[in-house]
């Protein structure tokens, strides 16, 4: 689907209630700049999450949503948030999630255009979603493998996805990449529902550290950073840890040329794409051209089913 512009957000204002859907919205300092060297606004950047909602929002749908605010730009500083700040509107829908210590969070989802610029409009720049579903958010329905280059080129970053996806490919598990936005590569697994965070997070370690025993030149999988190799990438399993998020695909990120968390075909990463190929201000046109590359990560046919590679799961680890 190609994102179609629809919902305008005002440009001659700095603050302004719009109509998204069924709600309004209000949207304030939207003269703000936000990329001080591109002189892009965050009004700039409502525009942009309102334009690729139709192909950003089935991704983030009846997912919790850890905000990372950045209020007064990119160069201000920043700070996580995860409960749902007061007051909110009275259509916003959360997800309360209880976590070890007994506190519950209300955390705030992304089901609708209103919700999107809601959420942005508290100076968010990226969207950091749960891994799992609100309705069962210890049950993950992907896995991700985080490369992380420290000192290494991004074209070890591509060589290392392109064993990533050898490697899955090899087990016969599908996996689709983006890159980060930032520094790196992520590569994904839609996977059918059912083992548990805990034996996700289990298979995704004993896959990295097989990479990094085939690939020491070029991989590694220690997490602790003082014990980790210089000029290797690291196949980084634990962001599938209870909790713990990762920057959507679409994602704008907070870096000096505006990129973005982009799909992208094997063949691209094969190709020698880069991180500054997929920007704020080339992304809708991407999209219209390649639609959705994404899309099978949000479609119930083609999802792996994971149990068949995790053999000791017992039925307590099983979706009933």
């Amino acid at each position: 689907m190609s994102p179609k512009r629809g919902l305008a957000i005002p440009r001659d204002a700095n603050d302004a209630t719009v109509r998204a859907g069924m709600h309004d919205v209000r949207v304030t300092n939207l003269g703000k700049i936000f990329w001080p060297q591109l002189r892009v606004t965050k009004g700039d950047l409502l525009q942009y999450y309102a334009d690729v909602a139709a192909v950003l929002l089935p991704h983030l749908k009846d997912r919790a949503m850890v905000m990372k605010r950045y209020p007064h730009g990119i160069g201000g500083e920043f700070f996580f948030m995860k409960r749902t700040p007061q007051p909110q509107p009275e259509w916003l829908q959360t997800c309360r999630i209880v976590h070890g210590s007994g506190n519950a969070i209300d955390f705030p989802m992304i089901n609708d255009v209103a919700a999107l610029l809601w959420v942005i409009n508290l100076g968010c720049i990226d969207l950091n979603q749960w891994y799992a579903r609100c309705d069962d958010v210890d049950r993950p329905d992907y896995l991700h493998f985080d490369l992380d280059p420290g000192s290494a080129p991004f074209s070890v970053v591509r060589e290392v996805a392109l064993v990533v996806r050898d490697g899955l490919k090899g087990v016969g598990v599908p996996s689709y990449p983006k890159t980060s936005g930032s520094k790196g590569m992520h590569v994904y697994v839609p996977i059918v529902r059912g083992p548990t965070q805990k034996a996700v997070w289990t298979f995704a370690k004993a896959f990295a550290q097989t990479v990094a025993s085939h690939y020491p030149a070029l991989a590694t999988a220690e997490y602790r950073v003082e014990n980790r190799p210089r000029g290797r990438v690291l196949v980084d399993y634990n962001q599938n840890r209870w909790g713990a998020t990762l920057a959507s695909v679409y994602s704008v990120r907070p870096t000096p040329r505006a990129t973005v968390s982009a799909p992208a075909t094997w063949d691209e990463i094969e190709s020698g794409c880069e991180i500054e190929d997929f920007r704020i201000d080339n992304m809708r046109e991407r999209i219209a051209k390649v639609g959705d590359l994404w899309d099978p990560m949000v479609k119930n046919r083609g999802r792996f089913d994971l149990s068949h590679l995790i053999p000791e799961l017992t039925p307590k680890d099983r979706k009933a």
